[in-house]
């Protein structure tokens, strides 16, 4: 079973949140950025980004969200991603999945 399934029906447990709502372009690439390094770090499997997805759908931050995962500071510590179920925040959240550390 993949591991987007497995989060899904809530046997990956998703432990850490990150909310970008509100912030800028720049602020959320920053913190985005610190957030997936820490929880690499800390072992974290699998975390829960909230873009939102702006007005009629047109978010900045949800069209943004996957070039900035290709990012040489975020690409080695990210093994994958997805758009959030329902209960999660749907269209305007991604699940990332973390490589391990070691």
């Amino acid at each position: 079973m993949s591991a987007l399934k497995r989060v899904r029906r809530g046997r990956i447990e998703i432990t850490a949140r990150l909310d970008l709502h509100g912030l800028t372009e720049d602020e959320a690439v920053r913190e985005l950025t610190s957030f997936v390094i820490r929880q690499r770090a800390v072992g974290c499997r699998c975390g829960l980004v909230i873009t939102g997805k702006g007005r009629q759908g047109a978010g900045l931050l949800r069209r943004r969200f996957v070039d900035w995962l290709s990012s040489p500071d975020i690409r080695p510590a990210v093994s994958g991603y997805s758009v959030a179920g329902p209960r999660h925040g749907g269209e305007g959240a991604f699940y990332l999945f973390f490589r391990s550390a070691t």
